[in-house]
């Protein structure tokens, strides 16, 4: 099987090369500056002679876009979203162009395009789309956006014979280094992995294992289109989640902070708090109904695979298995 990864230099991009390379499917990357074999120049914007990987190949999985790990000021939001719409409608221009297109296209999206919440959880079929939550910064509001225009970019592309999927995912944990995973848990080994503002706020997560195994269901299932929810079944308040790591790093206190640390903290690591303050309470409504079983359904006992890995890994990349059939 041939795999096209626009964007493909990232942690998510990392840890799905890594299991199809594995199974012995070729693998091509599309990024900006490649340095490595199996990675093709684009630009992200526009066709070009990266469009010939895309034509005759089996599946495209589209992972290209601007990090949110940053300020979102008006010039990182407005990157954010060109850098998502415009790679998008590029790859869709070149699946629309192909003599033989592939049979899947599956999207990365966000659990982000959900609202902020902590009554009940959001799945595809009743989950509230967010933008209009009481209450919450206005900026919020933009980044519900660009998800939708993200979402937008791919169905308004013109592709009857390719089949296409927006992986709505939650953040995938795996004990690469500098990913999520990697960033809490130094939080945590510091103390300082308490509750954020009380802790309620949900958080939605997903195994990289189980992310990986996913993928590879979602690219095997003619039958499943749309939008797709990436997030373990089992979504747990901030302070639970946080909890339940400093277990597996066998560290028994986190010291708590308050709405104005977190900002704070978030200007230090130029990031933003809507990563730590807003309710992701995503659940997996599609893929469970469709018979998608989870190997790491739980957060401790995830918690306690990462951990072990990056332990074993002295801190580098945890070996993923790979489930993809060659």
């Amino acid at each position: 099987m041939k795999c096209v990864i626009p964007g493909g230099t990232g942690q998510v991009g990392a840890i799905l090369r890594r299991a199809l390379t594995a199974a012995g499917h070729e693998v091509v990357v599309l990024t900006r500056r490649p340095v490595r074999e199996g990675e093709v120049r684009w630009d992200g914007e526009t066709p070009g002679p990266w469009a010939r990987e895309i034509d005759g190949s089996d599946v495209v999985i589209n992972l290209a876009g601007r990090s949110v790990s940053c300020r979102y000021g008006p010039a990182n939001l407005r990157a954010m979203m060109d850098s998502r719409v415009n790679s998008t409608r590029a790859v869709g221009e070149a699946i629309a162009a192909a003599a033989h297109p592939p049979r899947a296209w599956l999207q990365m999206s966000t659990a982000t395009v959900y609202a902020h919440r902590l009554d009940a959880p959001n799945d595809e079929a009743s989950g509230v789309i967010g933008g209009a939550e009481p209450g919450v910064p206005d900026y919020w509001a933009y980044s519900v956006e660009i998800a939708r225009a993200w979402e937008r970019a791919q169905d308004q592309a013109d592709t009857p014979y390719t089949r296409k999927v927006a992986l709505r995912s939650a953040m995938v944990m795996s004990p690469d280094r500098g990913g999520v995973f990697d960033v809490l848990s130094r939080l945590a080994r510091l103390g300082l992995g308490g509750p954020v503002a009380g802790g309620a706020q949900y958080v939605s997560w997903i195994h990289d294992h189980d992310f990986v195994r996913a993928v590879e269901f979602l690219t095997g299932r003619e039958d499943l289109a749309g939008p797709v929810n990436l997030a373990a079944p089992a979504p747990l308040p901030q302070r639970a989640f946080m909890r339940a790591l400093r277990g597996a790093w066998g560290v028994p206190v986190g010291l708590p902070a308050t709405k104005w640390m977190a900002e704070i903290g978030a200007l230090v690591l130029r990031s933003d708090t809507e990563l730590l303050l807003k309710s992701r309470r995503v659940v997996p409504g599609r893929l469970l109904d469709a018979g998608f079983g989870f190997d790491h359904p739980q957060w401790p006992r995830a918690a306690a695979d990462l951990v072990g890995r990056a332990r074993d890994s002295v801190g580098g990349p945890g070996v993923t298995r790979a489930p993809f059939p060659s």
